[in-house]
């Protein structure tokens, strides 16, 4: 005859295989997706100094490289099974197959800007594609437009409009290392917004890759689709590959000032003296880096 302490062992030892066959499942198989990559790719030496794991010793400076939070930079946070880095458009179906084979999730970095670490950070097993690579911006001068990769970065497409027209710019935002990837499919709020609306307004075609691995423009994704990327998160429906966007008119001279302002003699104060010692101001620092940065790997 059973006895319930027989029944509480059965139950204590069938969790445990539960939890065991659980916690294999979740780590998922990054061996199988290196090994899927070499049968996608015919010549897998063209990517490998693209694909980019802990062991490698370039791994860590490639994930810390665009990371803008650093809370994210600590050891505690989850790091990504592999990193690829793209070079071209065509290599990026692929690695989404393989991915859903090998049930990794993907994160799509463009510029790294979020602060929630979003493109960059998964409580679950999961690979980077980062698209510091596709960042290539050919600009029409004649009809107005920019196509811009998915990977660029503020910074890269305002210098690559300013060499070809000091009359035309973008409505974007201020700070040149945000990604574009990340900067419109959110909206993109700019200094021009009141003239120009926001940098989603203005774009007027896309690249993106869908989950089955299709790569998609305008036409092809449909109206709906173009919509929702324009606004409610690229990585939401897929990796965007790039923007086409309308450039706008801007003065060839612009006057610029800046106003100093002692904190301790705002009025502000006088609000929050008597508020709780955790409320803090946050205060913003214009950044000194570069407009173009030089990827890990990629210096001259």
């Amino acid at each position: 005859m059973n006895t319930p302490t027989s029944y509480t062992a059965l139950i204590f030892f069938l969790s445990l295989v539960f939890s065991w066959s659980c916690a294999a499942s979740a780590d998922g198989d990054v061996d199988g997706f290196l090994e899927c990559l070499k049968q996608e790719f015919q010549n897998y030496s063209s990517i490998s100094d693209l694909v980019y794991t802990p062991i490698n010793s370039s791994f860590q400076s490639v994930l810390d490289f665009s990371i803008r939070n650093k809370r994210f930079l600590s050891a505690s946070t989850p790091k990504p099974q592999v990193i690829i880095t793209p070079e071209q458009e065509e290599q990026i179906p692929p690695i989404i197959y393989c991915a859903k084979q090998s049930q990794l999730h993907i994160r799509v970095r463009s510029g790294g800007h979020d602060f929630e670490g979003r493109s960059y950070v998964s409580e679950v097993p999961f690979v980077i594609i980062d698209l510091l690579y596709l960042s290539e911006v050919t600009v029409d001068v004649d009809q107005k437009t920019a196509w811009v990769g998915g990977g660029a970065t503020l910074g890269i497409v305002y210098y690559n409009i300013a060499t070809k027209s000091p009359r035309l710019g973008f409505p974007g935002g201020f700070c040149h290392t945000v990604g574009v990837g990340g900067h419109i499919s959110g909206g993109g709020f700019g200094i021009l917004l009141r003239k120009y609306g926001l940098a989603a307004d203005n774009v007027i075609d896309a690249r993106i890759v869908d989950v089955n691995g299709r790569i998609l423009d305008r036409n092809s994704m449909g109206e709906d689709l173009f919509w929702a990327i324009r606004g409610g998160g690229g990585s939401s429906f897929g990796v965007i590959l790039a923007w086409k966007l309308r450039l706008v008119e801007v003065p060839e001279t612009v006057t610029v000032f800046t106003i100093h302002r002692d904190l301790e003699k705002m009025p502000l104060n006088s609000f929050t003296a008597g508020s709780m010692s955790r409320l803090t101001l946050m205060k913003t620092y214009s950044s000194e880096s570069s407009l173009q940065e030089t990827p890990p790997g990629k210096e001259s």
